[in-house]
């Protein structure tokens, strides 16, 4: 295929049968939905539905670890953190769902698998219950892309009836305010500006913001820029050329 896209005059289809015959029709769907947005071409060369496959089954052992713990209390008694983690990613697959771009929501659920992954083994444990309300956003997320993975892990979890008959899941607003850390912006060594901005900023967005600062833009004058020194979050500093 070498970059081309599968056409019959090229010769290059893909039999489907045969890659849902070997993976799934849930790996196959993932796989297909993932290598790009849907109006775009695949080249199937340069897709594989192995680690489609890898990942479905961490969400169905995921289901099963949970289900070991008898549910029982409220989310809201559940760790702080994986709830607010959980409700943020819930928000923005919620958000990329309605733009249509699944490749990008898809990644948001791999996220919430690791971070729900992560939280057994190393944080609050599956009886956590903000755990166990993250396994459930995570299997009626994954219905709309893998509907038998999806159903397989919300019968696992005992969470009653079929997923599909079930609403996607809401985000809390609550708890997807993300907290902001202070960033001081100095230039040529003085304090120019303050801006509040997200723990996680890459240094790229930090620097960005800094340059577009009012303050910071009337003391550079439209001098030229030695050098930018970024400490992400807390600390950008501006030498003037």
């Amino acid at each position: 295929m070498n970059g081309r896209a599968m056409s019959k005059s090229l010769g290059n289809l893909v039999d489907l049968h045969e890659q849902i015959d070997r993976y799934g029709p849930d790996a196959v769907r993932v796989t297909m939905l993932f290598a790009s947005p849907p109006e775009d071409d695949i080249d199937w060369a340069d897709v594989s539905p192995t680690g489609s496959v890898k990942w479905l089954g961490r969400v169905w052992r995921l289901a099963r670890d949970v289900a070991a713990i008898s549910p029982g209390k409220p989310p809201a008694s559940g760790d702080l953190a994986t709830r607010q983690h959980v409700h943020r990613l819930i928000s923005q697959a919620t958000t990329l769902m309605e733009a249509k771009r699944f490749n990008v929501a898809l990644a948001r659920l791999m996220e919430l698998t690791s971070l729900l992954r992560k939280a057994i083994d190393t944080g609050p444990g599956a009886a956590d219950p903000a755990v166990r309300e993250g396994a459930e956003a995570l299997a009626g997320m994954l219905s709309c892309f893998a509907p038998f993975t999806a159903e397989e892990a919300w019968e696992r979890l005992g969470a009653g009836g079929l997923v599909n008959d079930h609403a996607w899941p809401e985000a809390d607003p609550a708890l997807v305010v993300e907290e902001t850390v202070t960033c001081v912006v100095q230039v040529a060594g003085k304090v120019r500006a303050r801006l509040q901005v997200p723990p996680d900023i890459s240094e790229d967005e930090l620097r960005e913001l800094a340059l577009r600062a009012g303050r910071v833009v009337e003391a550079l004058g439209g001098a030229n820029i030695q050098r930018i020194v970024v400490k992400a979050p807390k600390i950008v500093s501006i030498v003037p050329g």
